[in-house]
């Protein structure tokens, strides 16, 4: 049977240990690297530079930016607070102006209502005046046809009441009544009417 050699590698699942070549870690001593008091000035200076290059950085870089990011923020938020209080003061301007020429605007359709009121009412006047002119010659006329036409049947009625009387008389009493004494019998009942 051939030994190992150091140098080999044993075949794996073997239980052979190479005694010398194996090195284990050893145990940890000691107390945290942090609080080790043999470090704490070189961590300081380590702090103090990396302070100051983050405050220079900060200070120079960083903080700048952000300053110039507010300061046009700023402006920006105030420029657009004036703009919207030109604007606001131009809407109430329109809106007054717009009241106010509301107020015009209804004002003058008033005067012109009222204009029109006064010309329809004038015109219907006119023609209310004219339309009784009208219907007072039209009435007289009336009247003075009727007067005519009653003077006419009245005419008419008299022929008649006389030509009915000569005839009853002449009836009754055999001949006929003279003309004159008709006419004042006529002439009498027509003045007791």
């Amino acid at each position: 049977m051939a030994q190992p050699n150091a140098l080999t590698t044993p075949p794996p699942g073997s239980d052979t240990h190479v005694g010398a070549h194996t090195e284990q870690p050893a145990p940890h001593k000691g107390a945290f690297p942090p609080f080790e008091s043999h470090t704490f000035l070189s961590q300081l200076i380590w702090l103090a530079l990396a302070f100051g290059l983050l405050y220079y950085l900060m200070d120079k870089v960083a903080l700048p930016r952000i300053q110039a990011i507010l300061h046009d923020r700023a402006n920006r938020l105030s420029s657009d607070l004036d703009e919207a209080q030109r604007m606001k003061s131009e809407a109430d301007a329109a809106g007054a102006a717009y009241e106010k020429s509301l107020a015009d605007a209804q004002s003058k359709a008033r005067d012109i209502a009222q204009e029109t009121r006064n010309a329809l009412a004038a015109e219907a006047e006119t023609k209310r005046k004219a339309l009784e002119a009208d219907l007072n010659q039209k009435l007289a006329a009336s009247e003075a046809t009727i007067r005519q036409r009653t003077g006419e049947a009245m005419g008419n009625v008299r022929e008649i009441a006389g030509e009915t009387a000569s005839a009853i008389v002449e009836r009754l009493t055999g001949q006929a009544p003279d003309q004159a004494s008709l006419d004042r019998a006529l002439d009498r009942a027509a003045t007791a009417h």
